[in-house]
């Protein structure tokens, strides 16, 4: 079936820089498909990672190999024969332990595997016993190997000598075996080697701050301490043209320390007003959700208000047809009753011509 994904994860992909063995440095813009592949054919286990078209991780997992969790999302491993270290940052604790557990799994059916491989090559290697005319010799005893004080005088040693020439043989697998053993340790000591620089590395950039506080402190100090030097040294005529000469350097010394505590203090002016500027910012934020808070208790108030105006409107609707429909009624009584006069009126005019 070939090479196969069998797990699959997201991480920001880092390799050590290989100049200065300390830092970080990153091999993806972003988060990026980090997958173990698997070969059926030759058993082999590999992490693998693409940025674009660009293989960024390719790294056969090797029984010697150790995956080592420096912070709550963060893990690292080194690889000898790409002679690097990766390292790969992940957006929770959850995922990292995930990859963690995974390469153990993986590193641990490498090594079996590679047992496997070394017992075949061992069988493989090892001859036949059958004897050349097709019976099938005895088992080599101590004694058989060694001989013994009467088989050195006996002729019998002749026919001795086809088992020791097999024991010779025998003995190739183990020597293979232990060559083997001898590389893999070397190995070991190289990757041993690489964790105690990567550890170094990692003390070494979280003391950084403190380091560069101290350095700070000790420039002042150099500082003072040169000017104060200056001073004395000015003070001594006898020795006028090596005090102007020692007085040039450590001119030059002071101001190299000056321009360096210069440069400091301008980095910690500009980390303040990034401060302050991050302040002024959460102050407007603070200040625009009270507002849209304001805003928003405003709406609701007016929304209320427009509910009642809409409630009494239909009731004014309501009482205004109820109104105009008693209006009617009475439009149509009223009509009733002058028709009924004036059919009275017809009468008395009738009456009045009769009589």
């Amino acid at each position: 079936m070939g090479e196969q994904p069998i797990f699959s994860t997201r991480a920001h992909v880092f390799q050590i820089d290989p100049n200065t063995k300390k830092n970080w440095v990153p091999t993806s813009k972003h988060a990026v498909t980090v997958s173990y592949f698997y070969d059926s054919t030759r058993n082999v286990y590999r992490i693998i990672s693409l940025d674009g078209s660009k293989a960024i991780i390719n790294s056969t997992i090797s029984p010697n190999m150790t995956f080592t969790k420096t912070s709550q999302k963060f893990g690292q491993w080194a690889d000898s024969r790409a002679n690097t270290v990766y390292g790969l940052g992940f957006s929770s604790e959850h995922h990292l332990t995930k990859f963690a557990e995974k390469f153990q799994e993986f590193k641990e059916a490498a090594r079996l595997a590679k047992e496997k491989s070394q017992e075949k090559m061992e069988l493989t290697s090892t001859p036949s016993q059958e004897s050349a005319g097709g019976d099938l010799q005895s088992p080599l005893t101590p004694e058989s190997i060694n001989g013994t004080d009467d088989e050195r005088t006996t002729p019998e040693v002749t026919q001795n000598s086809e088992p020791r020439a097999e024991t010779t043989q025998n003995a190739l697998p183990y020597t293979h075996s232990s060559a083997i053993n001898k590389h893999w340790e070397a190995e070991l000591a190289t990757l041993k080697g690489n964790n105690a620089k990567l550890t170094a590395a990692l003390l070494e950039s979280t003391a950084n701050v403190k380091q560069w506080k101290q350095q700070l402190a000790a420039y002042q100090e150099e500082a003072e301490r040169l000017h104060k030097r200056v001073s004395e040294l000015e003070c001594v005529s006898s020795q006028a043209n090596a005090v102007q000469t020692h007085k040039t350097e450590l001119n030059q010394t002071i101001q190299e320390l000056e321009s360096t505590l210069k440069k400091k203090e301008e980095e910690i002016e500009r980390l303040k007003e990034e401060i302050e500027h991050a302040k002024e910012l959460q102050d407007q934020r603070d200040s625009l959700s009270q507002k849209l808070q304001e805003v928003e208790t405003h709406n609701k108030d007016l929304e209320g208000q427009l509910t009642d105006l809409e409630q009494r409107l239909e009731k004014s609707q309501s009482e205004q047809e109820a109104f105009r429909n008693n209006l009617k009624t009475l439009l149509e009584i009223l009509d009733g009753k002058i028709f009924e006069l004036t059919e009275l009126r017809d009468s008395l005019a009738k009456l009045l011509k009769c009589s």
